[in-house]
């Protein structure tokens, strides 16, 4: 799972794609690591609003990631949607045991960006291998929370943490599934 968070734990504002936050910690060190991010992995994973949030966003863009994210596999998870008009895009509507099903299929990562309730429901349902955060240098007082009173307990253990340069902080955690 890959997110940005502020300090106290929002990944979104108040309203939401409420990301203005997100420009305290872009820069060359969080550009590198999306890149490799992508680079390494089978898919990336998404729910319904981060979809559709990234399916209007990134066809068009000019960044560096764009090519990768425009030709990466990429699953949404949706009761809902009909269809999915992102290239390499897959639907599916039961996102525990399908994911478990392709993440046993595949041999290389997949990650999960943004998408606080899919994220929330994969960690329960203990798929998350990784927990990987950008914690931004602001604390907003109100907005969705990454992690709420919905999460099971989760044992974490500490993998990395690096400080950038425009001083957010990128944490990455082994979640222990044998809870």
């Amino acid at each position: 799972m890959w997110n940005v968070v502020t300090l106290d734990g929002c990944f979104e504002g108040e309203k939401p794609w409420d990301l203005s936050f997100h420009s305290l910690i872009w820069g060359p060190e969080v550009q590198a690591l999306i890149l490799e991010q992508l680079q390494e992995s089978d898919m990336i994973v998404f729910g319904e609003n981060t979809y559709k949030g990234m399916a209007d966003y990134w066809p068009n863009a000019k960044e560096k990631e764009a090519a990768l994210m425009n030709s990466i596999a990429k699953v949404v998870c949706s009761s809902s949607r009909k269809k999915a008009h992102w290239n390499n895009t897959a639907i599916i509507r039961d996102a525990v045991p399908e994911l478990k099903r392709l993440k046993e299929q595949g041999d290389r990562p997949m990650y999960i960006f943004g998408s606080g309730k899919l994220a929330q429901s994969l960690l329960n349902g203990g798929i998350i291998d990784e927990i990987r955060l950008c914690v931004a240098p602001i604390i907003l007082g109100k907005g969705r929370r990454l992690f709420t009173d919905e999460n099971t307990t989760s044992n974490l253990k500490l993998l990395e943490s690096r400080s950038l340069q425009n001083g957010g902080v990128i944490l990455r955690y082994e979640v222990n599934n044998k809870n």
